[in-house]
């Protein structure tokens, strides 16, 4: 794992709450040349990205580019590998945070819409990352499998997939009956 500043580590930590790994706003007390500087080096990196903001969704600015439009920070796979949050891990809960905030963003905003992300962070080595990484794969998993993988009940590890994944994680989780398997679960 590389060696991170404090600083560094508060922005990618902060970012990996946020929906789409947003990482602005920077922490209070970081800006001008500090704040670039820190930016610099982790675009260098690699564990961060300078990408288009989208101001109609009310993205905070990195920088203005002109023209009404300006780009924002997000953190990258690197950058959550580098925190200990597994990349599997990331790019599911990445991908999932991009299908609400698409949602979010066809729907009208009115103030009854207007929702506040929930902080999304998985630690590498979790049994919860451990689950993701079985249902990501082609072959999904049963619960059988998930029991034997995390020593778990399987009423806990149902619990986990529909509580934890699905509602809390607001991941799409399909569930089909395979023979000799059982139930398979997939992340869709």
């Amino acid at each position: 794992m590389p060696k991170l500043t404090d600083t560094q580590t508060i922005i990618l930590s902060r970012a990996a709450s946020r929906p789409g790994n947003l990482a602005m706003p920077l922490p209070d007390g970081l800006h001008g040349a500090a704040a670039k500087m820190a930016v610099t080096r982790m675009i260098t990196n690699g564990w961060l990205e300078e990408v288009d903001a989208e101001l109609r969704r009310g993205e905070p600015l990195w920088r203005e580019t002109g023209d009404s439009h300006g780009t924002t920070l997000i953190a990258t796979e690197a950058g959550l590998e580098a925190i200990g949050i597994e990349p599997v891990a990331a790019s599911a809960v990445s991908s999932a945070r991009k299908g609400k905030l698409q949602m979010e963003a066809d729907a009208a905003p009115t103030t009854e819409n207007i929702a506040v992300p929930k902080p999304i962070a998985i630690r590498a080595g979790t049994k919860q990352a451990q689950i993701i990484a079985l249902l990501q794969r082609p072959e999904g998993a049963s619960i059988a499998e998930i029991v034997d993988v995390t020593g778990w009940m399987p009423h806990s590890a149902r619990g986990l997939i529909s509580g934890g994944l699905k509602k809390k994680l607001g991941l799409q989780i399909t569930s089909v009956k395979e023979q000799g398997r059982g139930s398979v679960y997939r992340i869709g």
